[in-house]
């Protein structure tokens, strides 16, 4: 399989974080790991294999990103708020260095699918909603959408806020609602066996899912059965089965 790795380094996080591109041609995905996780993690977990045929048939090019929720989503000793900061360092990392990058592979600005599974589901609809005009379709496996529910405290400010699809989503109205209706789509999957209850999943597609609604953004609710948990096995099998429809 086609495969080159590329340490990308961000100013606005003072470090490189690691891209791996799967593929030579086809639909550009943006692919986010789970919680604390890294560029690798789709290839360790079987991720890339179960989307190499689509791969290989110069259908699909898929671009891993290292995580950065330790530094914000994940880091517990800091508020809300910080953490909203610190994503918003890594959005600048996403947006202002690995984009260029994949756009410089792709030959051209390109339309690009995010992609996610748990948090990572989580930064593939926030980047989705928040830039449509760049990620204008998410692919969401087992995730949660409200970071404030994420064992956090202190008071929440505009940081916190536009990065909480639950807030924004649930205020936007006018034009800017009207835009997004025509150029995003939402697929939301989820099991519902073990873990995908406590892990808040679950629940948390399902809300999601309703605010979408009721807001008339364009979205897919794919709950899969009560023997599927909240586990790679699982993301493969549901990347598997819905990506082919994109590429």
């Amino acid at each position: 399989m086609n495969r080159e790795v590329a340490e990308i380094w961000s100013d606005a996080i003072g470090t490189a974080g690691t891209v791996i591109r799967y593929g030579h041609w086809g639909r550009a995905v943006l692919a986010f790991p789970s919680e604390q996780g890294g560029a690798w993690d789709f290839e360790n977990n079987g991720m890339i294999g179960a989307v190499a045929g689509l791969i290989d048939a110069g259908r699909l090019k898929v671009y891993c990103v290292d995580s950065y929720d330790a530094a914000s989503w994940s880091n517990r000793e800091i508020p809300v708020e910080e953490r909203a900061r610190q994503h918003e360092r890594y959005e600048s990392w996403i947006l202002g260095d690995v984009l260029p990058w994949v756009y410089q592979d792709c030959r051209g600005a390109v339309d690009v699918l995010t992609l996610g599974c748990s948090l990572g589901a989580f930064h593939a609809a926030n980047f989705a909603l928040k830039r449509a005009d760049l990620f204008p379709l998410a692919m969401c496996l087992s995730g949660t959408y409200d970071p404030a529910a994420w064992n956090g405290w202190g008071e929440r400010g505009t940081a916190a806020y536009f990065n909480n699809p639950l807030d924004y989503v649930r205020q936007l109205h006018g034009d800017h609602l009207d835009w997004l209706r025509r150029h995003v789509r939402l697929l939301l999957v989820c099991g519902q066996g073990q873990w995908e209850d406590t892990t808040g999943s679950l629940a948390g597609t399902r809300q999601f899912a309703a605010l979408l609604a009721e807001k008339q953004i364009s979205h897919e609710l794919d709950l899969w059965g009560h023997d599927v948990p909240h586990d790679w096995p699982s993301w493969r099998a549901q990347v598997a089965h819905h990506m082919p429809r994109f590429c």
